[in-house]
């Protein structure tokens, strides 16, 4: 199968890219990584991509560049886009619709674009932060959307996008992942700033009490929900949840990794981000039935998995320095 992974260059899309090869598909990588959030991280994500068996690489910015040829596929997965939340206030606002509201149109025009028999699956990527706030129960995929924060905001019309795409002839699925961790995370997320404190020996930065609570969901766990969305046959503008069942406070998951790492947890309070969830909680039934997924992977082997990839940064760092 011919498939595209836009975002290629990311975190999420870098595992996703190097799951396909590995199944043997033939992949285009599509990204801009000098626009990402974090370029200093993109571009070595997307430097070993280079000579990858089965994968090709491309760089192209989804909303100014002409995409017909890049919509020659069997599927497309749709990971591009401009996350987070707090970087989505402001003059983000802005980048958080050219990001993900303009460049998801394009494609999807360019996809419909294509003769119908040859237009591709598309999965596209959205975010548990279009709920809101978790309430008593986990949030399911009928619930009504209630986005706290620009990027939330444009995560929904991506959404909305995605729908009438369906509906006027795309085979298309939402996916909502739920606060994604593991090897290769951005600097901006959580537990990328939490171990990185922890090696320098620096109070962990944490926004608020450290009382709010997540679906933390490993990032090999997502790539794997992913690829099964690409093969399996379902319902057009379907979403699915793809996150943990079981939400574990900021807190409990910081004692969770310093245990891990065997030194005291020591906090640093900064000021909560605006629109921030104060509970994500998923409820993956739909991917269970539908995809057959469930979350494999629980926080404490989860969060082992990505102190060894930054102690092994570390070390590579070194070996590069001597």
């Amino acid at each position: 199968m011919r498939v595209v992974v836009t975002g290629a260059a990311g975190f999420i899309g870098g595992q996703v890219t190097d799951a396909l090869s590995h199944a043997g598909h033939e992949v285009l990588a599509v990204d801009a990584p000098g626009r990402a959030l974090c370029p200093d991280a993109a571009r070595p994500g997307w430097a070993r991509l280079a000579g990858r068996p089965g994968v090709t690489r491309i760089e192209a910015d989804l909303a100014l560049d002409d995409l017909a040829g890049l919509v020659e596929a069997d599927a497309i997965v749709h990971l591009a886009g401009r996350p987070g939340v707090r970087s989505s206030w402001g003059a983000g606002r802005a980048l958080a619709e050219r990001d993900n509201v303009t460049a998801t149109r394009r494609l999807l025009e360019a996809c419909a674009g294509r003769p119908a028999r040859l237009r591709p699956r598309v999965v596209v990527a959205s975010s548990s932060s279009v709920y809101g706030s978790a309430g008593l129960r986990p949030n399911r995929e009928d619930d009504a959307l209630d986005p706290a924060s620009p990027y939330a905001v444009s995560k929904v019309e991506v959404e909305r996008l995605t729908r009438q795409a369906a509906r006027d002839g795309l085979r298309t699925v939402l996916l909502r992942y739920f606060s994604v961790y593991g090897p290769r995370q951005r600097p901006d997320m959580a537990f990328h700033r939490f171990v990185e404190a922890v090696l320098d020996g620096r109070p962990l930065p944490v926004f608020g009490d450290g009382r709010r609570s997540r679906s933390f969901t490993h990032v090999g766990d997502v790539a794997a929900a992913t690829l099964a969305a690409v093969a399996a046959e379902l319902p057009p503008g379907i979403a699915i949840n793809v996150g943990h069942p079981e939400p574990v406070r900021v807190r409990a998951a910081i004692e969770l990794l310093t245990g891990v790492l065997g030194v005291p947890a020591e906090i640093r309070s900064e000021t909560p981000v605006a629109g921030d969830a104060t509970r994500t909680w998923a409820d993956p039934g739909r991917a269970a039935r539908l995809l057959g997924w469930t979350a494999q992977t629980a926080l404490a082997g989860g969060l082992a998995d990505q102190i060894s990839w930054h102690r092994g940064l570390r070390v590579h760092e070194e070996v590069r320095a001597g």
